[in-house]
């Protein structure tokens, strides 16, 4: 009996160990070849572009170099390590036609994906204590909000990431995995591997909800209290025009938020069923491909100081091509 029983799990462990998965939303998405991979290269695209083009414009103008807008390059960091972990694979396995990734591949997209959803949440804290101060305590924002404490909140997120992905990644890795290979994802995540494991997942399951209390429900918790007494600071100013000029500055970090928290929270709240598969593969698309899409369109059209800081730049680029011309 003790024989049998060690071949058993010699048999688990060398199955989990040369496995490979499948992603469900892979093939899925697949029957329309063309027009999901346009779609998928198109957001792909635009995001980099976007998040890029953001990056530049903060770091190349003086005028932007303030804590908000120091955020708001690593935001767009975040976003392009975001689609670069998940799309690039998307869009090989829509012209494979074959939702199929190696054990290692997909523990290494596990690692990453949750280390930028860790950094993403804190640095939209960040951002929303950014503007608490800002409008809250206007007399003291120099004093609270400097470059060194801009540089703890950037090295806070990183490092909050890198210890949240290594720590919930190194357990997920050790699971067994016997069953069901099929992943109902366009990509690997903690929680569907998790389910899809026939060994005991009680630490998992412990790491995943401590995980999403402080860094998911934790964090929204701040970024609602800020926003609390910022609405009460708000409501007591004197004239209209101060009121909406002063809310306008939090309308674009509140529409990320929304968008962003409101996805997660519905992942959440979605039944373990078969019903829900399709809303399964297409929520977590909302945080993961569309608001990194949507992040620099967002804070650039809503934002006169990007928008100006943009046509400086392009206004500079146009006035040094004729005098290039003319030296040579």
């Amino acid at each position: 009996m003790v024989h049998i029983q060690h071949g058993k799990s010699m048999n688990v462990k060398n199955e989990s160990q040369v496995m490979e998965f499948t992603l469900s939303g892979i093939a899925y998405v697949s029957h329309s070849k063309s027009l999901i991979f346009t779609v998928f290269l198109t957001i792909f695209v635009m995001t980099i572009l976007g998040n890029s083009l953001i990056v530049l414009v903060v770091r190349l103008n003086i005028s932007l170099h303030t804590p908000m807008y120091f955020f708001l390059s690593n935001l767009s960091f975040v976003e392009l390590c975001y689609t670069s972990i998940t799309i690039p694979n998307i869009l090989s396995g829509i012209i494979r036609g074959s939702g199929s990734i190696s054990f290692s591949g997909c523990i290494v997209q596990v690692y990453l994906f949750t280390l930028c959803a860790t950094a993403e949440c804190i640095l939209l804290v960040a951002m929303a204590f950014d503007r608490y101060v800002a409008i809250c305590r206007p007399l003291r924002y120099t004093v609270i909000i400097n470059r060194m404490v801009c540089a703890y909140f950037a090295i806070f997120a990183w490092l909050s990431g890198v210890m949240n992905s290594t720590i919930n990644t190194v357990v997920t890795s050790n699971l067994n995995f016997c069953g069901s290979k099929l992943i109902d994802r366009l990509y690997c995540e903690v929680q569907p591997l998790v389910r899809l494991s026939c060994s005991d997942t009680h630490l998992s399951d412990i790491l995943a909800t401590l995980s999403a209390a402080v860094f998911g429900v934790g964090c929204l918790l701040f970024i609602l209290m800020s926003y609390f007494f910022i609405l009460l600071t708000i409501l007591k100013m004197p004239s209209r025009s101060s009121r909406h000029k002063t809310f306008s500055t939090c309308t674009s970090h509140i529409t990320v938020v929304v968008l962003y928290f409101g996805a997660l929270i519905f992942m959440y709240l979605l039944p373990n069923d078969s019903s829900s598969q399709r809303l399964d593969m297409a929520v977590p698309m909302i945080y993961s491909m569309v608001t990194p899409m949507l992040n620099p369109i967002i804070y650039s059209l809503r934002n006169h100081q990007v928008i100006g800081a943009l046509n400086n730049m392009m206004r500079c680029n146009s006035s040094l091509k004729p005098s290039r011309v003319r030296r040579v």
